[in-house]
């Protein structure tokens, strides 16, 4: 079985491309990982996930333990058979959206207790017990469970949480084990602290990790308070690691983390909105519900190569839409997420060649030409 490793390939200024192998196949950098909450990327078939030029998915720890649980989807073969994905998985810890349950919810030094919010069944997280689910679920690369507080947040509660999560990623680790061709990524905290960014860092350096995550952004911090943080946060991380934002973004935020050092991030964007009715294209973001388009025989994107905008218009998507139709979630979905593998693809080319800034330019200068007429 081949091992999990990590090669950096090139760099130009922060921004980095390479390659996160696994047995499971490899993961270029920068990386996008579309978000299949319940074992489902929403509107979507794991072959059309593949085909947008995704190398791997996310899955959520706290979901599937409640439903179908992890005992059974590993009595059926663990998570890549059982949604039909061969390809590397990476598991959230659950830690996310347990903190996000406010009121359901009980923290202690041990874990935390909550309250489904499914069937308001009890049920406890620990650090033993998320290690436990994920290595049930079987996937390739493992959290570290962790507080995520909420900002605005003062010093000390953010001192305090960080270094909860510091010891419980100690514990992650210890309950982790061997398990060869198979990651363990530690969590930094430290809220927008420089202070508490570093050492939490060099507390997850002292217990050693495959990978290490950037945690506590994007949780309505604002982006230049992110980008603050990100301007010295990845250095704190070892160079020859991968490094993973977590819960982005925005294109335009996706962007801005490459340049700062970032390797992999995820997010539902690009799924929520096709949902919703916005289409991501290079000049921005659009909304197909609006009556601009109805009689608009173009595609959303003339330049974009996906089968939405080489078979459909806006005028049919904008129909299905309002009339309500599922075929709406599935190809506007299928056109963001191809939007934001393209994104990813020219990042990784530009940085081999050392043209990141003259690309970066390029990205901004066609997103502030806006979307193209309306007829």
């Amino acid at each position: 079985m081949r091992t999990f490793s990590f090669s950096l390939n090139a760099e130009d200024g922060q921004a980095r491309t390479g390659v996160i192998s696994t047995p499971r196949g490899e993961i270029r950098t920068p990386a996008f990982m579309p978000v299949g909450t319940a074992a489902t990327v929403k509107a979507m078939m794991p072959e059309s996930v593949r085909a947008t030029g995704a190398d791997i998915l996310l899955g959520n720890t706290y979901h599937l333990m409640l439903r179908p649980t992890a005992e059974r989807i590993d009595q059926l073969g663990g998570l890549h058979k059982f949604m039909n994905w061969e390809r590397p998985i990476l598991t959230d810890s659950g830690g996310f959206q347990v903190m996000s349950l406010a009121g359901l919810r009980k923290l202690n030094e041990h874990g935390v207790t909550f309250k489904s919010h499914i069937d308001g069944s009890k049920h406890e997280l620990t650090p033993e017990r998320s290690m436990e689910i994920q290595k049930l679920l079987g996937s390739d690369i493992v959290m570290c469970f962790d507080e995520c507080p909420a900002l605005p947040a003062t010093d000390k509660e953010v001192a305090e949480s960080m270094r909860l999560s510091m010891r419980w990623a100690e514990r992650s680790k210890d309950a982790f084990g061997d398990r060869p061709g198979h990651a363990l990524f530690g969590i930094m905290q430290g809220g927008v602290t420089p202070e508490l960014r570093e050492e939490s860092a060099e507390a997850l350096k002292n217990i050693g990790f495959d990978g290490y995550a950037v945690g506590g952004l994007a949780v309505g911090e604002g982006q230049e308070a992110m980008f603050g943080v990100l301007d010295y946060a990845p250095g704190y991380l070892p160079k020859d690691k991968p490094r993973y934002l977590m819960g982005v973004g925005k294109p335009d935020d996706i962007v801005g983390a490459v340049k700062r050092g970032i390797d992999m991030m995820d997010c539902v964007l690009p799924s929520r909105s096709g949902r919703t009715g916005q289409g991501w294209t290079r000049h921005g973001v659009l909304n197909i519900k609006n009556a601009r388009h109805q009689d608009d025989p173009r595609p959303i994107d003339d330049a974009c190569t996906c089968p939405t905008c080489r078979n459909y218009s806006r005028a049919y998507l904008h129909h299905v839409f309002r009339s309500q139709e599922m075929i709406s979630s599935m190809l506007l979905t299928w056109h963001n997420l191809h939007y934001y593998q393209d994104l990813m693809a020219g990042m990784r080319s530009a940085i081999s060649e050392g043209r990141f800034a003259a690309w970066e330019a390029d990205f901004h200068a066609q997103r502030e030409q806006g979307d193209i007429e309306r007829l």
